[in-house]
């Protein structure tokens, strides 16, 4: 495998697992969706990185802000994630 290969995958992981919060998060809007077995599916996947974030994040009435983020700090990692490599890989 080479380099590029090795960042491509993993920059399609970080892509699989982003879009996988954004559909948990906006299934919040849904009443029943999250009860489905696609959104339990997604809840054992999504849960305990949200979870994280609302641990130190509380609503501001309403609004939850912890999902936007743990989608910026996920989009930090992926970015500091590509620097190590570069420097090791190139």
């Amino acid at each position: 495998m080479t380099a590029i290969t090795i960042i491509k995958i993993i920059s399609l992981g970080f892509q699989i697992y982003s879009l996988m919060l954004i559909i948990y998060i906006l299934m919040s809007w849904v009443p029943s969706a999250r009860g489905s077995s696609f959104g339990q599916l997604l809840e054992k996947f999504c849960e305990p990185y949200l979870g994280f974030f609302r641990k130190f994040i509380p609503p501001i009435g309403m609004i939850d802000f912890s999902p936007i983020i743990a989608l910026i700090t996920l989009s930090f990692i992926e970015r500091g994630l590509y620097k190590v490599l570069s420097y090791i890989l190139f």
